[in-house]
């Protein structure tokens, strides 16, 4: 087990969250874990208190966008301690964004290792109700200070935690959004296998537009005949078109590989569905709503889980899907990752990684 410095804060800031209204991403815990590389390889990491660090103007990252990050939960589990839902592939894909953008990579145990550190030291700031978390989120940048495009020679890793609410305010209500034909996020060839700021950035003024029309989200279409689908803004996403769950396939290079995109995929095949990866069309989804046998829209995520669709527009047509009502597929999905995630099944897949205290 990896052992870290630790530093704790002299004095707590939990008496400022409001928690009847924690909403997502609004407050962050106490601590934070810090890791540098320098010289060629990473220091061993350390716990400080959270807390404004120091930049210069000639951050590197600042100009030219070298950052990655990842997103994770802790849960209050209802057989005491924690659960944090499966770090190990938070961590691998974190390696495979570093890669992307040129930034090292990082010991897989190791930040497993620092994240139960920073959740067992800030344990208080899990929240207690279903539905709530303890969000986790990874982000490494380079570090040095230069004015050049080209990869830092040195990278710092930081880890922060924040207690969270639903991440849309709907909760599992089913949500409208907007498929964009005007904007793109990313093209084959680029990093939009990668999670890194630059995808983010690229999806805010058409996600600022739809959000100005009434629609929670985009839905990405890809970036050179605007017909496949790829993802949602915050999310994968999945379609249940006469009773067969289909997903775009990650093959396409321009679509992140979702943690809940997988598990999703693992429990469909449990149970018995009919599920397909392969790239699917706009085209083909307006066609199965206007036959019928569009049964679900839903979007899977960390920061969600589980988000039902209830309406898609496209050129200025409206899709109103299941009457706006979640399905009975994405409820499934829902109760089941939840029940795991929160102890109240047992875990037959090892999923979660438990912490006691």
């Amino acid at each position: 087990m990896a052992k870290f410095n630790i530093e704790k804060t002299k004095e707590s800031r939990i008496s400022e969250v409001d928690w009847n209204n924690l909403r997502f991403g609004v407050y962050f815990s106490d601590h934070i874990f810090i890791s540098d590389f320098v010289d060629g390889k990473w220091d061993g990491g350390r716990i400080e208190p959270y807390r404004a660090l120091p930049m210069e103007p000639g951050l590197c990252t600042l100009h030219y966008g070298q950052t990655i990050f990842e997103g994770l939960k802790a849960f209050k589990s209802v057989k005491g301690g924690a659960n944090i839902f499966r770090p190990d592939m938070n961590a691998k894909r974190l390696n495979n964004s570093a890669k992307m953008v040129c930034l090292p990579e990082f010991d897989t145990d190791t930040l497993i290792e620092g994240i139960k550190e920073l959740v067992m030291l800030d344990r208080q700031w899990i929240p207690q109700e279903r539905g709530q978390s303890l969000y986790i989120r990874p982000v490494m940048f380079g570090s040095s200070n230069f004015l050049g495009v080209t990869a830092s020679p040195t990278t710092r890793l930081i880890v922060m935690t924040s207690p969270v609410a639903s991440y849309y305010a709907e909760g599992l209500k089913p949500i409208k959004i907007l498929v964009s034909t005007e904007y793109v996020r990313a093209v084959k060839g680029g990093v939009g296998m990668a999670k890194t700021a630059a995808n983010y950035a690229a999806s805010l003024k058409a996600g600022m537009e739809a959000h100005s029309k009434g629609f929670s989200q985009v839905l990405w279409l890809d970036g050179v005949n605007r017909k496949d689908i790829d993802e949602v803004g915050a999310m994968n996403i999945m379609f249940v078109i006469d009773g067969e769950l289909i997903t775009p396939s990650l093959d396409k290079g321009s679509i992140l590989a979702g943690i809940t995109r997988v598990t999703v995929l693992n429990l469909a095949k449990e149970m018995g569905m009919k599920v397909t990866e392969r790239n699917i069309s706009i085209d083909e989804v307006i066609d199965a709503h206007n036959k019928g046998i569009l049964n679900e829209v839903f979007g899977t995520g960390t920061a969600a889980v589980i988000s039902p669709v209830g309406m898609l527009s496209y050129l200025n047509k409206e899709y109103v899907i299941n009457n706006m009502e979640i399905g009975p597929v994405a409820q499934k999905f829902y109760d089941t990752i939840t029940a795991i995630q929160y102890g109240e099944v047992e875990d037959t897949r090892k999923w979660n990684v438990k912490i006691d205290f």
